[in-house]
């Protein structure tokens, strides 16, 4: 049986993610879609999708589509959804998993992985984060959640933006390309999105070719020398309250940054694993995303790598193209990483 594909469908509270899911799955577009909302505690499933006021966790709605909630383990879910359609019991050919407002997306991608069952089930396709422009300066400051959300996303959709100004949009656009310049973004009206910028993304797939916006390098450096450090006087107030601590954030100084490596000689390989293999161990739980091309020593085709926190893979690509410059370049987001140290370390792990 093949693979069966999943969405991770994040967001801040109030964002939009159920405006966007219920048109994906009220629009006739034929496809069979079995929709887990991950829900915390007693609350039903948005009544707005669903039949509300039912026992069952798991409903067959009337175009297909599936929906099921669930309140102990996704693994399970996944794993009970699976079987249901291999009985023939359950007929979809997707997966999307709304997470709560409030949850980080990182343990949801990593169940795909983890967890062997559901890895020869399931291919994991893409993290879509929905971004509420009215409230998304406060929330980014404030919430260590949505600035997750920011840091996982494959594809970021942007809500609310007739809400706002242009400058005030162009801001919010300038600052999540700083956390993510990975991930494509554009204004959503009412969840108006086509479903081939929702379905079939493959942003986990080992081999999709790396995308990193061309301008972030520019934005970076001048970023780099306007970026200020605020004294315990500051009266910004999003400091006053900085969530777990980190109190920092404005809109110099997300806690959730990113940053491109480059290298015009190859890695040695088996340095490289030495050092991945370390750097994960220490600072894996705040490596949200990170991925690359790599000319490595010993072999003419180029080298993806990926990871999500403590897993990373790697996959051979297509073969370096006559004439082609042989750079690696590398994506790293993440909470607070410490630049220095991974620099440091890849440079000594050149040929």
């Amino acid at each position: 049986m093949s693979l069966i594909p999943a969405t991770i469908l994040t967001g801040f509270l109030g964002s939009g993610k159920t405006t966007l899911l219920k048109r994906v799955l009220t629009e006739a577009h034929g496809q069979k879609i079995a929709v887990i909302e991950n829900e915390f505690g007693e609350e039903n499933i948005d009544n707005e999708i669903l039949v509300a006021d039912t026992q069952e966790n798991i409903i067959q709605m009337s175009n297909g589509c599936i929906c099921c909630t669930i309140r102990d383990d996704l693994r399970a879910t996944l794993h009970d959804l699976a079987e249901k359609k291999r009985k023939g019991e359950l007929d979809f050919e997707r997966v999307v998993i709304e997470t709560t407002g409030l949850a980080d997306p990182g343990p949801v991608a990593q169940t795909f992985f983890m967890d062997d069952e559901v890895a020869e089930q399931y291919l994991l396709d893409s993290i879509l984060t929905l971004v509420d422009a009215k409230h998304a300066a406060d929330q980014l400051n404030d919430r260590q959640e949505a600035r997750r959300q920011v840091g996982f996303a494959d594809q970021i959709f942007i809500s609310k933006a007739d809400l706002v100004s242009q400058d005030e949009l162009d801001a919010l656009i300038h600052r999540l390309k700083h956390m993510n310049p990975r991930a494509p973004m554009r204004p959503v009206h009412f969840g108006e999105v086509a479903l081939s910028e929702v379905f079939d993304l493959r942003g986990f797939n080992l081999n999709a070719k790396l995308d990193i916006d061309p301008d972030f390098l520019k934005v970076e450096d001048d970023h780099d020398h306007h970026d200020h450090e605020h004294g315990e006087h500051c009266n910004h107030p999003s400091h006053q309250h900085g969530h777990e601590g980190q109190g920092h954030h404005h809109h110099h100084d997300d806690d959730v940054k990113s940053f491109v490596y480059r290298a015009t000689r190859p890695f040695d390989p088996a340095k490289l694993e030495d050092f991945l293999g370390a750097i994960v161990q220490v600072y894996g739980p705040r490596m949200l995303r990170y991925k690359g091309v790599l000319d490595m020593q010993g072999t003419d085709r180029k080298v993806i790598f990926q990871g999500v926190h403590q897993l990373m893979g790697s996959d051979l690509g297509p073969p370096w193209a006559a004439g082609e410059a042989r750079e690696s370049k590398m994506v790293f987001i993440g909470l607070d990483l410490p630049r220095d140290i991974l620099v440091q370390g890849l440079d000594q792990s050149l040929v």
